[in-house]
């Protein structure tokens, strides 16, 4: 039995963070830096006239200034449309034009703003609706030359990517007559992930390299697209990760590091750049706003026959992530149930908005929302019990997904009898008579583990304990500097305090994917697990020599290499490493892993990164609320959670992560929401302006574990950092919809929002007729041929 796996052991690195003793990218103040200021667009959207940056390098203090002209390539991840500076056209309110580096920050900031821009303002496309207007303007004039990184999706003047689904023939469903037709729509708004490190770089040229420390998710792909933008070799950046003050997918991509090497080169000195709170709020990767068309055929008896949906996602002004976020559309509207036929499009929307991005269950929050409210809406035409229709309907072993994965294992069921378990075990909610409006809810969410690859070295140190060397970042989650550790003493038999973790160094360590998608515990640990096996092998050779015996009677324990069956015959691993120094040389080890690759359905999926789940994880949420109908105040009474984990490497540090998933998801659901003005201007500028979840607002949450569930990951393992948000917006959707009797379809659920629902408010509907009510008429491609290729024949 380990004495490691499923000890519930506290945070290595709790106690330096809360002294203030971690050091943060954003700390960093070595002697001699210049500081970098950004000059920023004033408007949303115009061609660039003329860009005068003679007043800029003027000014007291100025040592470098930099513009489109030092960096004229682009980037993205699937297309390259991102100009790294505005380049004859701006597409976005707080868009870069220049970056200037000088002695001190007031006067960096003070030359960037002396720089001169003069602009033909165009009228902005802020929402989507106006950018998919017949007579809209292409935001993007040129994108048929873009580079196209990685194919597969369609693309249309406004519509940076386009991803479709089709597996069976729902036209022949919906025309049954003996169906029960449901139709749903729901809007998102936009959600800022508000990280106390804002994005920060220090950027330094040595030798004819770029050394950038950075706080980003991703070292391995900041150094490659800023090798991009700046025309050299990959290998001439080098990126090192200092513990992240948090990121939530924000800095999960290149963002601020390009301009401080640029900087740095020309300045021949080290650029620090850091984003003030009110640019992280107007330029931030936000979560991207959205637009859902749900509709489903259903036989009396709550057999889901069908299934079309529309979803529209607001990338901003350049695509960034959200041409990899289409993808998810297909496993969170087409991965909860059984679906008899399906076809989905997903849509990534340019706007002249900030580009948004990756944030905590990206896509997945506000699909699973609208999904688990039409899944109420469902129930209530058939007069069918809300936990009963799911149990019946959700996915189990054997099952196929939207775009024809088998799924693996009944697990969604179980976890539903786990939270009426779980219900009846605590305390109930008592529904005070006090004029408020009670409701409870129960909804399931599918997500995935997004594995990809990743690589690790553990290095036996002469005392005994190991050195893992990896390009894994640690962005508060606790993965990198507890989970691992853990794995990694479970698998030498060290205890966890002898397992040093190096900061990530795309020098030192082999390619990694990136902190995202609760990827970290599996794929790290995975490598991780790797190269132990070997490093377990040479110390056997080793230790078997030492203790004349063979490397097949050994085992390891408590810092020991032992004999099996002889208790007494051991040495220690610190004898060992300094014997094989002596006679071999230090003992190491590699190893690497990465996802398997499941296959969806030939046919059924077009413009998929993600064709189907290597790992899908599982979730199921429970909430009671109490609405004051003279308010419209929303109080969240109680939370319950069952959580599908894989198995529990450290079952405190997964409380924290749901905790807090739940308690960022409240923000999301009742009241976060970045909102733009018709000039393109984000109107919150801070914390004063945008309102995060605050101290009173936390609900504790009670949690059931499930573990046991299918897994590629090391001991089966699932990540279980991302998922807690995933259903929180929805189950308080459907929550407040039980209670005050009315559809919810919108969120944040404001005061506002929601007294205008009970008042029947027509300012509270949604609106959305630029949306075609047919699928035929969302998709770029001939329908017909998409069904074809599924093989599904012209109706």
């Amino acid at each position: 039995m380990s004495q490691v796996i499923g000890a519930n052991l506290p945070r290595r690195d709790a106690e330096d963070k809360l002294r203030g003793r971690t050091m943060f990218t954003v700390d960093a103040a070595a002697g001699g830096l210049l500081h970098a200021a950004l000059r920023r667009s004033d408007v949303a959207a115009g061609r660039i006239v003329s860009v005068d940056l003679e007043p800029a390098r003027r000014m007291p203090g100025v040592r470098a200034v930099v513009s489109a002209a030092d960096a004229p390539g682009r980037y993205g991840i699937t297309i390259a449309d991102h100009p790294l500076f505005a380049v004859d056209e701006i597409r976005y309110l707080g868009e870069p034009i220049a970056a200037v580096a000088a002695e001190t920050l007031e006067q960096a900031r003070a030359a960037a703003a002396a720089i001169v821009v003069e602009v033909e303002e165009f009228t902005p496309l802020i929402t989507m609706a106006q950018a998919l207007a017949g007579d809209a303007r292409d935001l993007h004039p040129g994108w048929e030359d873009y580079d196209v990184l990685i194919e597969g999706g369609r693309r249309a003047r406004n519509i940076g990517w386009e991803a479709t689904v089709v597996r069976g023939d729902t036209d022949a469903v919906f025309a049954r007559s003996d169906v029960r037709i449901i139709e749903t729509e729901f809007v998102a708004g936009r959600q800022n992930q508000t990280p106390l490190e804002p994005r920060a770089c220090v950027a330094g040229y040595e030798n004819g390299r770029f050394v950038l420390q950075t706080s980003t998710q991703v070292p391995w792909a900041v150094r490659n697209s800023t090798a991009r933008l700046l025309g050299v070799r990959e290998s001439d950046v080098r990126v090192v990760v200092p513990p992240v003050g948090g990121g939530f997918g924000m800095k999960f991509e290149v963002s601020i590091e390009p301009f401080a090497a640029l900087l740095a080169r020309a300045s021949g000195r080290s650029v620090k750049l850091v984003n003030s709170r009110q640019e992280e709020m107007q330029t931030a990767l936000c979560r991207e706003n959205a637009e859902i068309r749900i509709r489903s055929a259903v036989s009396e008896s709550g057999e889901i026959l069908a299934r079309e949906a529309v979803v529209l996602m607001d990338c901003g002004a350049y695509g960034g992530e959200q041409p990899f976020l289409t993808s998810m559309t297909a496993h969170t509207l087409g991965g909860n149930y059984r679906l008899g036929a399906v076809r989905l499009v997903s849509r990534a929307v340019y706007t002249n908005s900030p580009p948004n991005g990756a944030f905590r269950a990206c896509n997945g929050t506000y699909c699973t929302a609208a999904l688990e409210r039409h899944t109420d809406e469902i129930c209530a035409a058939l007069g069918m019990d809300r936990v009963e229709f799911r149990r019946r309907n959700v996915l189990g072993d054997g099952d196929i997904g939207s775009t024809g994965q088998v799924f693996e294992g009944d697990v969604l069921a179980p976890m539903l009898d786990r939270m009426i378990s779980l219900r009846d075990s605590g305390e109930p909610v008592r529904q005070a008579d006090d004029g408020r409006l009670y409701g409870t809810a129960t909804t399931v969410g599918t997500w995935f583990i997004f594995v990809g690859p990743s690589a690790a070295t553990v290095n036996l140190n002469p005392d005994g304990g190991v050195t893992l060397v990896t390009a894994g970042v640690e962005i508060g989650s606790g993965s990198t500097v507890q989970a691992i550790p853990q794995i990694v003493a479970d698998s030498l038999g060290l205890r966890v305090e002898d397992v040093t973790v190096r900061a990530a160094d795309t020098d030192a360590a082999g390619y990694d994917g990136g902190v995202g998608g609760g990827r970290t515990t599996v794929s790290l640990g995975a490598a991780g697990v790797a190269a132990c096996d070997e490093v377990r092998r040479k110390v056997f050779e080793v230790a078997a020599e030492m203790l004349e015996t063979s490397p097949g009677d050994l085992s390891l324990a408590d810092g020991h290499v032992v004999v099996n069956g002889v208790p007494s015959a051991r040495i220690t691993l610190r004898e060992v490493a300094e014997h094989a120094q002596q006679v071999s040389g230090p003992i190491s080890g590699s190893g690497s892993f990465t996802g398997t690759g499941v296959q969806p359905m030939s046919g059924c999926a077009a413009g998929h990164l993600i064709g189907a789940l290597d790992l899908p994880v599982f979730a199921v949420h429970e909430c009671d609320v109490a609405v004051d109908p003279d308010t419209g105040h929303v109080e969240v009474l109680a939370y319950r959670v069952v959580q599908d984990v894989g198995r529990a490497i450290n079952p405190r540090a997964i409380l924290g992560q749901v905790q807090g998933g739940v308690v960022q998801g409240l923000g999301y659901a009742l009241h976060e929401e970045i909102t733009i003005d018709p000039r393109g201007k984000v109107r919150q500028t801070g914390f004063e302006t945008y309102r995060v979840p605050l101290s009173g607002d936390v609900v504790p949450v009670r949690l059931d574990l499930y573990e046991g569930a299918p897994s590629i990951g090391p001991l089966g393992v699932k990540g279980a950092g991302e998922v807690p948000i995933l259903n929180v917006a929805a189950v308080v959707s459907c929550a407040v919809a039980d209670a005050i009797g009315k559809s919810v379809s919108q969120i944040p659920l404001t005061p506002q929002r929601v007294l205008g629902l009970i008042l029947e408010r027509d300012g509270e509907s949604v609106d959305l007729r630029h949306v075609p009510q047919g699928w035929r008429e969302n998709v770029i491609a001939d329908p017909d041929e998409l069904m074809a290729a599924a093989g599904v024949g012209r109706p």
